[in-house]
């Protein structure tokens, strides 16, 4: 296909505070591409930036301003944004050409922990039909204090803990994400222990609490700590967890787990009960200091809703829907503790199997419902996205359309398809099609879906007249009266309705010198 490429870059640092926008000042990068396609649509992209939260009706943008398109070829195309399987967030009003808030956007529950977080639109006009491409990227605010799933935690230590003995600390949670989420931790007061804290891969940190000063059960048998989780956001919010430390008699040996970390895969929509892994951890100790529980410590995604381990066992097994689509890996932290209060932690890191368990959606984003027959080769006469959420060949999708119509469906960018003619039209062979498009994924086996466009052929006047006979021969005898039927002709017309009517009139009034009509 021969095209036209052309590129324009706006960059506008903020927007004016006025009674007809009053929205906040932002920095946005507006980026519009146009394809020319023979006659085809032209295909422009634009990309902004807002924070979340802001109230119904804001301004987010002047869309027709930036795509640089006329207010009346909203109205004239029926400008309208197609938001996919996005909630309906953002609005277009036609008369200003402007995209507003229709409903508050909560970036935590849009995107959880997900980076960049944007809700991604479509922008269709018709006559001729347009397709444009709104990226809204919604930035976070520090609307959300680190907490804590347990208000309290409560450790047994022997005073005879060596230095160094380190115990888990549950880790905080925090929705917001970047400088407003969390940061760091503190704990107070320090006499008896430290807080360690070690960057791990998924941007949490696991949070200890070393012994830097041996315990006398004597002098205090129980220690009251804070733990204080805090964000980066201005001003900067905090949670807390109260720790109770009870001294106890004579436990020498921390369990030990056999591996630093444990590597485990499970296929999605495993059935509860599935057994993914079994931790081992060994402590030196004998009798009761020596026996040890196993528990999943609380992070950063409420595992505890998915996974369950055995306290006894250490087998990990499934509780929840395991889909791969919201999650392809889970990092867990286990935790293996003995009757005296000393501990040992383990990674267990999970990757889930995708299946082929998700048809394509088929989106029909626009659509004829009429073309006249003599259209051009080429004329788009649909719209339409196709999406699998699945992953590599269960994910890629390959559309087709029911054969020996002059029709064909193309691929353009992005999971967007076309449907346009393929050869000339003629409403004197087929005044209708039903048109089906099928797109079916690579997986095994294969899933697919189907949507049917019923497409008219309107008539256009491309069919001259036809006599039944190319000569007429009629005789009539002399004095006739005058009004006297001498003999009758037809003309039949291929054409329908306004095209197929046939007048009919005579070149000579008179033959031979009579009048005739």
């Amino acid at each position: 296909m021969v095209g036209i490429i052309i590129m324009i870059r706006v960059d506008c640092s903020f927007i004016k505070r006025t009674q007809d926008y009053p929205c906040k000042a932002m920095r946005r990068q507006v980026l519009l591409f146009f394809l020319v396609f023979f006659l085809t649509s032209v295909f422009g992209q634009v990309s902004y930036s807002i924070p979340e939260e802001m109230e119904k009706g804001s301004l987010v943008c002047n869309v027709a301003q930036d795509l640089g398109l006329d207010i009346k070829r909203l109205k004239s195309g029926r400008a309208r944004v197609h938001s996919g399987d996005s909630a309906e967030y953002i609005e277009l009003n036609r008369d200003r050409g402007v995209l507003l808030i229709k409903e508050r956007i909560d970036r935590e529950t849009l995107c959880g922990d997900t980076t960049p977080c944007a809700l991604l639109l479509q922008m269709i006009l018709e006559n001729p039909m347009e397709l444009f491409r709104i990226t809204i990227e919604i930035t976070d605010i520090n609307d959300n204090a680190p907490s804590f799933a347990s208000s309290e935690k409560r450790f047994e230590i022997s005073e005879s803990a060596i230095i160094g003995s380190k115990f888990v600390l549950e880790k905080a949670i925090d929705a917001d994400i970047g400088t407003n989420g969390l940061q760091s931790y503190s704990l107070n007061p320090t006499n008896n222990f430290a807080l360690k804290l070690e960057n791990q891969a998924d941007g949490s940190k696991k949070v200890e609490m070393i012994l830097q000063k041996p315990l006398d059960r004597e002098q205090d048998q129980h220690i009251l700590l804070l733990l204080t989780a805090l964000d980066g956001g201005q001003p900067r919010m905090s949670g807390t967890m109260q720790i109770t430390v009870n001294v106890l008699d004579a436990n020498d040996n921390a369990p030990v787990f056999t591996k630093p970390v444990y590597k485990a895969t499970i296929t999605e929509n495993s059935p509860a009960g599935t057994s993914v892994i079994t931790v081992r951890a060994s402590d030196k100790d004998g009798g009761s200091n020596g026996e040890i529980s196993y528990a999943i410590s609380n992070s950063k995604r409420r595992l505890s809703d998915l996974f369950q381990i055995d306290r006894k066992t250490g087998e990990v097994i499934v509780i929840g829907q395991i889909d791969y689509e919201k999650t392809k890996l889970f990092q867990i932290d286990i935790e293996a503790t003995d009757n005296g209060g000393l501990s040992d932690s383990s990674k267990l890191i999970i990757d889930v199997i995708d299946v082929n368990d998700n048809s394509p959606v088929v989106n029909m984003i626009s659509a004829s419902g009429s073309i006249p027959e003599d259209s051009a080769r080429k004329t788009v006469i649909a719209l339409m996205s196709v999406n699998d959420p699945d992953s590599e060949n269960n994910g890629k999708v390959n559309c087709v359309i029911n054969e020996n119509i002059p029709f064909e469906i193309k691929f353009t960018s992005n999971n967007f398809y076309s449907l346009v003619t393929d050869s000339d039209l003629d409403r004197e062979r087929a005044s209708e099609y039903n048109i089906t498009v099928t797109c079916s994924d690579e997986g095994v086996p294969s899933l697919s879906s189907s949507v049917t466009l019923t497409l008219q052929i309107s008539d256009v006047n491309d069919n001259a007249p036809v006599f039944e006979r190319s000569s007429y021969e009629a005789y009539i005898v002399e004095n006739n009266t005058p009004g006297l039927s001498i003999f009758t002709v037809k003309a039949t017309d291929a054409d329908w309705n306004q095209n197929a009517r046939v007048s009919y009139i005579l070149e000579d009034s008179s033959v031979n010198g009579v009048p005739v009509s």
